[in-house]
């Protein structure tokens, strides 16, 4: 049998009606595009606005529901947009305002939603609100809109407190005060250019209820809630008591994170997100110990989805995967949110890469492994996630099956993690390579003139260009399973299914007339044949009423 079964990309007219569904980001698949990687319209390198722009076509044929983008806000840049100066303005390296709208009527005339990062915990150190708290000096009202606090020894040359930044090193800097002496100290829990918000202060909760408004009423959809675990820091900023507090994350509820003050600011949004029409929708970015403490996120009077971070976490395993699908649709089940399911994003190792690897290395790594080893199991696991209950993500080029360049060079390395050393790994930048649209050319179609990232050579084999219209390619398994789970009425929205017994190292479950069968195990395995074949993974055997799955493969069925 052939490696999967071709259909062609949705009609126009087919996505649109999607995009009007009511209830449509419960089982929507959005797709993750970071502005600077994706299509750069003028030549300089760095992706834009209007390159985003010139290639939602191929999104709407994808198949995909929506689009998220990454910060494109007036920004220097320390943190790649995530340090935001002017939140009602785009920055000159992606385009203005009007490419921004021109941007948003297009994807609505496509039939594409477009969801945009907020970034509600820090500012950039070039905020006009901070660089007066700077000038103004100690007693400055806008120092209350931060975290600003004397130190801690006899000339308070120590931190106020022992919390450490997520980058690296303590999570303060002490700043020279307007007459030149040693002062007060900021928190930071990123890099030394992002200050904290401090929420308590009723300004800043003004001034992002009308950030919100501004870009709702520039037509965007919804947004994807950076750090929304993070506003609310715990009463009186109390010491962790240890250090190597990283290691802490995703284990612990810390006083900076997950704080349950988060949870009314939510609640004040919501009411606004629903005086408008159209069914926009709020993403959490929300890092929690466990997927319960997601779920306080997605109450039914706070946001609409959270990342299932503990999901793409998970190793290709097939006893951990079930429990965590279980746990997650345990946990959604309540609040009646929907369960996401995410792979790869900006942060982390690409799937393909990080698959290509023995387990147990986490989330960013720094090895190729067995490169064909690693599609395998990512066009596997592609089909597993997107045959789940509930909403789907997919960042941008896992469709190519990209791997992570995992050799650039140091010097031409960006990620602000990497030069601080001691906090992340700092190896983002892997993930962040342009995506190759052509098979030669200038950075392989991504632009005119470069690219803000060196890419591979090879990237071109794997350039939508080389894999459009070729039977087999992931490009074309991408565009298929998107088109066979709009079409299974069985697919999407849901939040139960029903396990099948199947061998060791293999997943099996059926909802309704739909059978998914993920083989993670290292070796062949035979199966019932549950029904006709709609697609696979890789090559698979039918006989004698059954189904023979080589490693590192998923079959959809449907007995319909």
């Amino acid at each position: 049998m052939s490696q999967q079964q071709s259909t062609d990309p949705a009609p126009t007219s087919a996505v649109a009606t999607v995009a009007k569904r009511r209830d449509w980001w419960r089982d929507a698949v959005i797709y993750q595009v970071y502005p600077r990687s994706f299509a750069d319209s003028n030549g300089d390198g760095m992706g834009d606005l209007e390159g985003v722009r010139s290639r939602l076509p191929y999104l709407r044929d994808l198949g995909v529901d929506a689009v998220w983008l990454s910060p494109f806000y007036a920004s220097p840049q320390a943190d790649a947009g995530y340090d935001v100066a002017d939140y009602r303005a785009v920055d000159a390296m992606f385009g203005n305002l009007l490419d921004a709208d021109a941007l948003i009527r297009d994807a609505r005339d496509l039939g594409l939603r477009i969801i945009v990062d907020l970034v509600p915990n820090h500012s950039s150190d070039q905020h006009e609100w901070f660089k007066r708290a700077l000038r103004e000096g100690p007693g400055s009202s806008l120092r209350d809109r931060y975290h600003f606090r004397p130190g801690k020894g006899e000339d308070g040359e120590l931190p106020p407190n022992d919390w450490e930044s997520i980058f690296g090193g303590p999570a303060w800097t002490r700043v020279t005060e307007p007459d030149g002496t040693p002062g007060e100290w900021y928190l930071h829990l990123f890099a030394p250019e992002q200050p904290d918000f401090n929420w308590e202060h009723p300004a800043v909760g003004d001034e992002f209820r009308s950030i919100l408004r501004f870009w709702l009423d520039m037509g965007v959809d919804g947004f994807r809630i950076d750090v929304a675990h993070g506003l609310v820091k715990a009463e009186g900023l109390p010491d962790l008591g240890s250090h190597e507090q990283l290691k802490l994350l995703g284990n612990d509820v810390m006083p900076f994170f997950d704080q349950d003050g988060v949870h009314e600011i939510y609640r004040q949004w919501r009411t606004i997100l629903d005086e408008y029409s159209g069914e926009r929708i709020f993403v959490a970015e929300a890092w929690t110990p466990t997927v319960e403490r997601t779920a306080n996120y997605v109450r039914p009077d706070e946001l609409h989805q959270a990342f299932n971070f503990q999901y793409l976490a998970t190793d290709w395993d097939a006893d951990e995967l079930r429990k965590v699908v279980d746990r997650t649709l345990e946990a959604m089940r309540p609040v009646g949110a929907p369960a996401t399911w995410v792979l790869s994003n900006h942060d982390v190792t690409r799937h393909a890469t990080r698959f290509a690897n023995p387990p147990g290395l986490g989330t960013q790594i720094r090895l190729a492994g067995d490169r064909a080893l690693g599609l395998r199991r990512a066009r596997a696991a592609t089909l597993l996630m997107l045959a789940l209950p509930g909403s789907a993500y997919v960042y941008q080029g896992e469709e190519l099956g990209l791997p992570d360049v995992v050799d650039l060079p140091d010097e031409v390395r960006q990620d602000p993690a990497y030069f601080r050393g001691a906090g992340q790994d700092g190896f983002r930048d892997g993930c962040r390579v342009p995506i190759p649209w052509t098979r030669t050319g200038s950075s392989y179609g991504f632009g005119d003139g470069g690219s803000w990232l060196p890419q591979p050579e090879g990237w071109g084999e794997l350039s939508v260009e080389a894999q459009t219209g070729v039977p087999g390619s992931t490009l074309e398994l991408y565009r298929t399973a998107l088109a066979a789970r709009r079409e299974q009425p069985d697919l999407g929205a849901g939040d139960t299914l029903e396990w099948l017994r199947a061998p060791e190292g293999v997943l099996a479950f059926r909802r309704g007339e739909f059978v998914c069968v993920a083989n993670t195990s290292g070796e062949s395995v035979t199966t019932p044949a549950y029904g006709r074949v709609l697609l696979t993974s890789g090559e698979i055997t039918e006989a004698d009423g059954e189904t023979k799955v080589p490693a590192d493969t998923t079959v959809w069925f449907t007995t319909a």
